[in-house]
């Protein structure tokens, strides 16, 4: 190995180390439940942190035969807040390590093979 040059076991270890700590925050992100909320509370929507709706309730006030269009603007919202929610708790246990993976990218152009 010349000077100034990276230790590529050092950057495989590295690497192992930020893929383990890349799947531990997936697996969290799956297991993980955020709720997004519409008309004051009325529809809620339940999401796991990797976006995979799991519930969703209607307070049965807004249910209205005549005005169904209500309803599903109501779900739709709520499913988008939910979402929302996850997508924010992803960037805060992924960001993290999309940081570190971005910064290996200075290492003799082998931080392109880690993303």
């Amino acid at each position: 190995m010349q000077p100034g040059q990276p230790n590529m076991q050092q950057i495989l270890q590295q690497a192992q180390q930020m893929q383990q700590q890349l799947v531990t925050a997936q697996e969290e992100l799956a297991e993980a439940e955020v709720t997004g909320t519409a008309g004051g509370g009325l529809v809620t929507a339940v999401v796991s942190g990797a976006g995979e709706l799991k519930s969703l309730d209607i307070d049965p006030k807004v249910v209205d035969p005549e005005d169904v269009e209500t309803l599903a603007d109501l779900v739709v919202a709520a499913v988008r807040d939910a979402n929302r929610a996850a997508q924010e708790l992803a960037a805060q246990k992924m960001g993290p390590l999309a940081g570190g993976m971005g910064g290996m990218g200075d290492l003799g152009g082998l931080g392109g093979l880690l993303g």
